[in-house]
């Protein structure tokens, strides 16, 4: 039942959207809706975790534990999104940029563009979910091109063009897993929930092929170098919030449809298929984004490739497979969509009031922006792996992870290059955030529904270090239970 009202609450918001002329008021209304919906999903978590999966509504509706965490991660970040959006576009308003019609636009494809991230996670059926991943795409083009200018549009277009390629080759992937699911001699279907249960039937070399098309069409959406060439333009071009739930939760959906048909693989063929694939787009995510991120002179973008460095993290620990490993790359998922969605909303902040996005011209933040800055300070410290923030918990348990399993020059590349990025970062928001302050700038005053955005990101950054030895036997429970479908 909490599946249903969550599906459904944001269909009710956008025809609310459509509907209430004060948009204060509609941006509220939103905010109490995505409240409710991760209400909902905390519950979810607490019934589902510990039993096998469930299936609902004819099948069509699959929820394990892997589905409702997935639910969970984009329900914090969109509640977020949500606060953070009602300050953003009132101001967005004020000034001139959008008109009161765009604005209405802005939450209708906003609640379309979670309602469709929501059914990645919820559905049975390996082709719904294709479609889903689609929608994802086809919606959130919009709200990458939403100030119609000429980057923006150009960045919308390089989105859909490229995760187009990407999800035409996820879905000879579905195709082939369906291929060689019928060959089994299982019935003919496209659920997941039947594909594992026959998954030691299939043939092998049919899937492993089917399993390189299926990581490369989703690594292309979820932002593995070297497919992530579309990531950095529509991070930085996005309306800030949606660059927030873009880089948050929209790659891990990606991620999440990868997992599914890795269970199958793993079932089939064994874990060391899966593994060497997922530390390779990893190792060279990790590696590339480095590279970027040193050289970067763009705010947003230097954001974006910092997704494409934890993304990479993600694949790796997932990759090594252990429980530690999984554990790590499972609390990544969650530390960074609310870490990287603190650092959106400053970027946003920043952009908007000293409208340049080049880092080069950007200083004094902390003066001009204080709340802000001083969250931006923390979020640059958590979001590059430093104690005690809750990204350095996940980190440093993949990297266990990785010494336990005696993968020795994986553990140490991901030393060399946290260390790399963790000083570019330290460089480029220093002086950001203490240079000299600009002569034609003066303290600007921040709005309340953004700060509480904000706060609610940073208790969710802080508090995961308190709640792991409440929650240690789970995690674990969880981990050994992953990859055997």
């Amino acid at each position: 039942m909490e599946i249903f009202f969550i599906l459904g609450i944001p269909v009710l918001l956008a025809i609310g959207a459509a509907l209430i002329r004060n948009l204060k008021i509609a941006g509220m209304f939103n905010s109490i809706g995505y409240l409710l919906i991760l209400i909902l999903s905390i519950v979810l978590l607490k019934k589902v975790p510990l039993s096998e999966g469930v299936e609902s509504h004819f099948g069509f509706i699959y929820l394990d534990t892997l589905s409702v965490f997935f639910i969970f991660v984009i329900s914090v970040v969109a509640f977020a999104a949500s606060l953070y959006s009602i300050s953003y576009i009132k101001k967005d308003l004020e000034k001139g940029i959008i008109s009161q019609r765009k604005a209405k636009i802005y939450y209708i494809l906003f609640n379309f563009f979670c309602l469709s991230m929501l059914f990645v996670p919820s559905v049975n059926n390996m082709g719904i979910l294709w479609v889903a991943i689609e929608m994802t795409t086809l919606i959130s083009a919009f709200l990458v091109g939403f100030y119609n200018t000429k980057e923006s549009v150009e960045a919308a277009w390089k989105y859909i063009i490229i995760c187009s390629v990407g999800i035409i080759l996820a879905l000879l992937g579905t195709i082939l897993f369906y291929f060689a699911f019928s060959f089994s001699g299982g019935i003919k279907s496209l659920n997941w929930s039947d594909m594992v249960m026959s998954a030691g039937k299939m043939d092998k070399n049919i899937l492993k092929i089917a399993f390189i098309f299926i990581v490369v069409g989703y690594g292309t959406k979820a932002g593995l170098a070297p497919m992530h060439t579309w990531l950095p333009d529509a991070h930085s071009q996005a309306v800030s919030p949606i660059s927030a739930l873009l880089s948050g939760v929209l790659l891990k959906t990606a991620i999440y449809a990868i997992l599914r048909f890795g269970i199958i693989i793993i079932k089939a063929v064994g874990f060391a298929f899966f593994g060497k694939i997922m530390i390779l787009f990893g190792v060279v995510s990790l590696v590339i984004s480095a590279g970027f991120i040193i050289v970067q002179k763009d705010l947003k973008r230097l954001l974006a490739y910092s997704s494409i460095e934890h993304i990479g993290i993600i694949a790796i620990g997932f990759g090594l497979g252990n429980v530690l490993g999984v554990i790590g790359a499972l609390l990544h998922v969650f530390n960074h969509a609310v870490t990287k969605s603190l650092m959106f909303f400053g970027a946003g902040n920043i952009v908007s009031v000293y409208k340049k996005h080049n880092m080069n011209s950007i200083r004094g933040v902390i003066k001009v922006l204080p709340f802000t800055g001083i969250m931006l300070l923390l979020g640059t410290f958590a979001l590059t792996g430093f104690p005690p923030f809750s990204i350095f918990i996940s980190e440093i348990i993949i990297l266990i992870g990785a010494f336990l399993n005696g993968s020795y020059l994986i553990a140490g590349l991901m030393l060399l290059f946290l260390a790399v990025i963790f000083s570019a970062f330290i460089y480029h928001f220093g002086k950001m955030l203490f240079g000299n302050l600009p002569k034609d700038m003066v303290k600007v005053q921040e709005p309340l529904s953004g700060k509480i955005a904000f706060l609610f990101l940073f208790f969710q950054i802080c508090a995961l270090g308190l709640v792991i030895p409440f929650i240690k036997k789970d995690l674990i429970w969880i981990a050994q239970k992953l990859f055997q479908g």
